[in-house]
């Protein structure tokens, strides 16, 4: 049985340079590759994974705002990668996005009301006057005061205006939004309350989430599943809570030594951190992308790409040697 969302052998690629003087390409850079998973309605999948993994490019080719190369989205059993734009304007009321930044994601120039309500217009949806009121109401579920409306973004602070930007986002009624980074460059208490209003708004609205995060404690918050990016290809993908006190990819394993223990809420294994930086995708290593900086690699990994296999219930991982946490140490677990 399908999944309400599903990503299908997903590739995304650009080439460098075309369109420039020369009309040459200098390379390409392979954004996503070979990308497989599922969302059920009503439930949060997190993405997570260092700047660089893709996770962003993933979002946008969801709603489809990027291109995929190769692969499909299924979206309530429409395939969205086989519509024309044209065809793809009722499903833009569905499907809404919540960007990092939302000072660079509105119009300085355009008052909170005009910000809100510029979906329903594009979407030639409503009156003038039932417009205004949607836009009044969601304000005030968002904790602000109807007079935002008269006022500008400028006016706000950093998580005033994203949930300004999540009010535009709620405006068409859509079914699945796709959070970039909701919270990052919040204090500790802002992201709590946004974590929290998301939380609720999902209860209320029976709303579906992509949350795309570095932070995978925020991510484990709302997150019913996670899938653990690195270099464009998926290394792990599990239950939430599977993922945190049992990783199995050595990738997953360095980005939880970042939690405090509490979140963790068990003894997972600790390795040295990653060595170096994340190689270019334009050219990715050989075999296993993560092996030029793994702290455990073996000639394979280097040899040959590690396929994404089950290694327990609901977890896969691409690893030729899966980690194991024997009294808290890790383990290889035999391929």
């Amino acid at each position: 049985m399908s999944a309400w969302l599903e990503v299908k052998n997903l590739d995304v690629s650009f080439k460098l340079g075309e369109g420039g003087l020369l009309r040459q390409s200098q390379g390409t850079i392979h954004a996503l590759s070979d990308i497989n998973f599922g969302l059920e309605k009503g439930q949060t999948v997190g993405l997570i994974g260092e700047s660089g993994s893709g996770k962003s490019t993933l979002g946008r080719a969801i709603l489809h705002l990027v291109r995929p190369t190769a692969g499909s989205v299924h979206f309530d059993g429409t395939d969205l990668t086989s519509l024309a734009e044209r065809q793809m304007r009722p499903f833009r009321q569905q499907m809404q996005m919540v960007f990092q930044d939302p000072f660079d994601s509105m119009n300085a120039r355009m008052t909170v009301g005009q910000i809100i309500m510029e979906p329903l217009l594009l979407q030639r949806l409503g009156t003038t006057r039932s417009r205004r009121e949607r836009a009044a109401m969601l304000l005030e579920r968002m904790g602000l005061d109807r007079l935002a409306m008269n006022r500008y973004p400028g006016q706000y602070s950093g998580g005033q205006r994203q949930r300004i930007a999540i009010a535009r986002a709620l405006t068409t009624q859509p079914q699945l939004l796709v959070l970039d980074e909701p919270t990052s460059g919040l204090d500790v208490s802002m992201q709590a309350r946004i974590l929290n209003l998301l939380q609720d708004l999902q209860r209320e609205m029976g709303l579906s989430y992509v949350f795309i995060s570095h932070d995978l404690g925020a991510v484990s918050y709302l997150a019913q599943n996670i899938v653990v990016l690195y270099l464009g290809r998926i290394v792990e993908i599990a239950p939430t809570a599977r993922l945190v006190n049992s990783p199995a990819h050595p990738y997953t394993a360095s980005l939880l030594d970042a939690l405090p223990p509490m979140v963790r809420q068990a003894e997972t294994p600790h390795l040295p951190p990653p060595t170096g930086e994340p190689p270019s995708p334009v050219n990715p290593p050989s075999g296993c992308a993560f092996h030029t900086r793994c702290p455990q690699a073996e000639p394979i990994c280097a040899a040959e790409r590690p396929a994404l296999r089950a290694v327990a219930d609901g977890q896969q991982v691409a690893c030729h040697f899966p980690l194991v946490s024997v009294n808290g140490t890790p383990s290889y677990a035999a391929p």
